[in-house]
């Protein structure tokens, strides 16, 4: 009797150490280009200097998502303004995207994203202001060294034949 147990417990331990770990779907090197901006950041206005908020980006849902979770310094519409993205490779199109939601109602969907040397561009290429007019969004992530990100986030009302700025953030990372 004592033999016919370790038998099979025996044999469950072999097959289970023997197995091969599997890949990770989101393992490829097209899902770590944006990477670099991964951590905790005081972000501040290239305008003026000021503290213009905070933010953490960390990796989910076994590497396949980049979640950022912003708060601002400042208060907007009387509170204090959060938000968070949702950034990520998608293999079908060969683009990043990147979903925008916020704590004032606010959305944006970039559909069309692509890294380059040390740096990632995302466009929306539907948006609508106050006023009901369609416009362009460009938003570009420059990684200025291991600890300074560059985020500029621009306009167009022609189509992007030309780009304004909307707001031009650094993020310096927390030690």
């Amino acid at each position: 009797m004592r033999q016919s147990f370790f038998i099979p417990v025996f044999c469950l331990l072999l097959t289970h150490s023997t197995k091969i770990p599997a890949q990770l779907p989101c393992s490829a090197p097209e899902y770590r280009q944006f990477d670099f901006w991964i951590g905790e950041w005081d972000v501040y206005s290239n305008a003026n200097g000021n503290l213009a908020g905070k933010s953490k980006i960390s990796l989910l849902l076994d590497s396949c998502v980049i979640l950022e979770e912003w708060t601002s310094a400042n208060l907007t519409q009387g509170i204090v303004y959060t938000g968070k993205s949702f950034n990520k490779y998608n293999p079908s199109t060969k683009q990043w995207q990147q979903t925008w939601v916020d704590n004032v109602g606010g959305s944006t969907e970039f559909l069309r994203g692509e890294a380059g040397k040390d740096k990632m561009t995302f466009y929306a290429d539907h948006v609508k202001d106050k006023k009901g007019n369609d416009f362009f969004r460009r938003l570009t992530f420059y990684k200025l060294g291991a600890d300074i990100v560059r985020q500029h986030g621009e306009k167009s009302t022609d189509n992007g034949k030309t780009w304004q700025t909307e707001y031009d953030l650094e993020y310096r990372r927390k030690h």
